[in-house]
């Protein structure tokens, strides 16, 4: 499972704060094989969904997102 460091995530209501993405982010979102990232007024995670494969975590350019142990 994953963690999500909000205070350093780049996505806060509803938009991206932190990046050049113009809202066209290709993120943890996107990469997550199973759709347990979702954009929302913050990146919500349905634990459930999760595989814990890491993606997200490599995906993540400002390293909000981290592995459970």
């Amino acid at each position: 499972m994953i963690k999500i460091d909000y205070e350093k995530c780049c996505w806060k209501e509803g938009k991206c704060t932190q990046c050049s993405c113009k809202g066209t982010c290709e993120g943890c979102v996107e990469v997550c094989p199973t759709e347990a990232l979702e954009r929302k007024q913050i990146i919500e995670f349905h634990e459930d969904k999760c595989t814990g494969c890491g993606a997200c975590v490599e995906a993540c350019k400002h390293g909000a997102i981290t592995l459970k142990l």
